[in-house]
Order: structure tokens, then sequence, then C-alpha cells
């Protein structure tokens, strides 16, 4: 029996089945049937699939040692001061990734200024943005921005 232990992102749900995503590998894993309660889409789980026979197409999720919800938010703050720094040294449409002291990691992102609500919007909307979250271990994302910088910050709680 395959077994696979790890932590998913519920990418799809319906009142029946939903899609699990493995947040470290991105191999997807299709339920059989919903555990109850059910999971709803969005949602992170860390537990255990268990591929059902004969084909092993299809999973059961056998255990969950940890279910929640990571919130993604648009803060009322601007980027900080560092922040506007990284920005202000590298040309637009370029990401840099720094860890955070402690736990988490920021992500410094420059755009051009009309795409800037747009740009925040995308991330707000975008399931890789929980699923990067979870693979980092953090509780929360906040996005700042401001004229064409976005700060996405993966915070502990």
């Amino acid at each position: 029996m395959e077994r696979t232990e790890g932590t998913f992102l519920v990418s799809e749900s319906d009142s029946e089945t939903a899609i699990l995503t493995d947040v470290a590998t991105s191999q997807v894993h299709p339920l059989g049937e919903q555990p109850d309660p059910p999971l709803e889409a969005g949602e992170v789980i860390a537990g255990m699939l268990v591929a059902e026979p004969p084909t092993t197409a299809i999973y059961t999720l056998d255990s969950i040692d940890d279910r929640r919800t990571i919130p993604v938010e648009r803060s009322g703050e601007s980027p900080t001061k560092q922040e506007q720094e990284i920005a202000a040294d590298q040309p637009v449409g370029e990401l840099t990734r720094q860890p955070r002291a402690g736990k988490g990691e920021l992500h410094v992102l420059t755009v051009p200024d009309e795409q800037t609500d747009q740009a925040v919007q995308d991330v707000l909307d975008d399931p890789q943005t929980v699923a990067r979250a979870a693979r980092l271990g953090v509780d929360r994302v906040e996005i700042r921005a401001a004229d064409g910088v976005l700060s996405v910050r993966y915070l502990p709680e």
C-alpha cells in the first residue's frame, strides 16, 4: 500500500471529493471521498494519504496531523524602508527573496506603477501564495504595496 506523508494544499473541493497538492513536490492527489468534516479549498492539511488499490490513482486521507487556513491579506501599511531600498536596486519585474530573522521569508517585487493594484490582486488570488506559506511553515501572509513596489511577507503568528 502506497503511503504519502506531507503537507497539502486543498486545491479543489466539492461535496464528494477534493484534490490535494503536495506543497513540497506539487504532486496532485485526488481523494476518492471527502473526510468528515469535509475539506475546503484553500485549507492546508498535514497528514498521511494512502493510495487506493488497484490503480493507486485515487487516495484516502488516512490521518490528519494539522488542519488550518493561512490568511493572505493586504496591509494598509506601505513597504518598509528596507523593502523600498531593495526595490530601488532592482529593475521592474524583478523578485528578490530574503529570509526573515527567525521564521519566514520576505519577497520584494517591482512592477510598473499603474499595475501595482493588479499585482496585489494577483498575489491574493494565487493559490501558490498559500502553498509557499505552508512550505515555509508560517501562519500568515501580509502584502504591503506602494506605487511600483510589493512586499509579500511570509510571517509566523
